[in-house]
């Protein structure tokens, strides 16, 4: 399976706010100042991006978002995931606002027009309150059949292991802990996973057992570990996607993030990648960035 894909779901919402049902855990995020049209701005900024990334050949299904209730529905890759193995994967969610998300036009636009078969509907383990959000929660190298995640309120590792059996994953669980104590919300906020490289912050894994089987994870997967600080990580720097389009491999990053990175980070990241700096300030105060408005779909192979 081929670590990036060149077709991406897209949510384009026309009432976005920052969630204050996920701001006890999600330190990532911010409130706008008085006197920013949130709403329209976010509205601006994926209509944007939508233009940029389709410019460089990446295929955009975009679905629009005109409800109220559903402030974060412009991180749809937190609800479901899809594989070139035929999985269509439905996730459990932390809170209540954002299980509204899940909408079935969307998913029997991508079973119609990709054929996915099984579908592995996990979402009922919210009743049971536990959670897992999708590739938030769970950081795929497709390539070797890793699946890293942070453990947090957002992240069960049962339902880990579970997902990992039938997707014949390997689980690779771990504490990832800000300098102020909380654990880190998503795993990709922490790291990403290219088709050559893992950018990742590994002084956030605290315990040195831990962080020692993290660095081996990667080694052993034959990707190049490019390092990360705690600060680049708050600037969104590990919340980047890999992509395909025209022929050649993308990175998606924010413009906060890309600002971040040091000149011979950049230089690394530049021998496997385009980078793609997007503008998106106002929806990074939702706390999530471009990587989490992205959900790639892999057809069916």
């Amino acid at each position: 399976m081929s670590q990036s894909s060149d077709t991406v779901v897209m949510v384009r919402p026309h009432h976005f706010f920052s969630n204050p049902e996920t701001m006890d855990d999600n330190a990532f995020q911010s409130i706008a100042e008085q006197g920013v049209n949130v709403a329209q701005a976010a509205y601006d900024e994926v209509t944007k991006a939508v233009e940029q990334l389709q410019s460089k050949g990446v295929k955009v299904h975009l679905f629009e978002d005109t409800g109220t209730e559903t402030p974060d529905s412009v991180f749809p890759n937190n609800w479901f995931s899809t594989h070139s193995t035929g999985e269509f994967v439905l996730y459990p969610m932390y809170c209540n606002n954002r299980r509204k998300e899940r909408r079935a036009d969307i998913i029997n636009f991508l079973l119609e027009t990709y054929g996915y078969d099984p579908i592995l509907d996990i979402s009922a383990l919210e009743q049971e309150e536990v959670f897992l959000e999708g590739t938030g929660s769970v950081v795929f190298d497709y390539d070797n059949k890793l699946a890293y995640a942070a453990r947090s309120k957002r992240m069960d590792e049962n339902a880990l292991k579970q997902l990992s059996g039938q997707l014949g994953y390997q689980p690779i669980a771990f504490d990832a802990i800000s300098s102020d104590g909380k654990p880190v919300y998503h795993t990709n906020v922490l790291m990403a996973v290219g088709s050559h490289f893992v950018m990742a912050c590994v002084d956030m894994i605290r315990d040195a057992q831990q962080q020692q089987q993290f660095v081996r994870s990667v080694k052993n997967s034959g990707k190049a570990l490019v390092l990360l600080t705690e600060q680049q990580i708050r600037n969104f720097a590990g919340n980047t996607l890999e992509m395909g389009g025209n022929g050649r491999k993308l990175l998606a990053i924010s413009e906060t993030a890309f600002r971040s990175l040091k000149a011979e980070q950049i230089q690394q990241l530049e021998q496997w990648v385009e980078l793609l700096p997007i503008a998106v300030p106002t929806i990074e105060l939702g706390g999530g960035s471009i990587r989490c408005m992205l959900a790639q779909v892999f057809p069916k192979t």
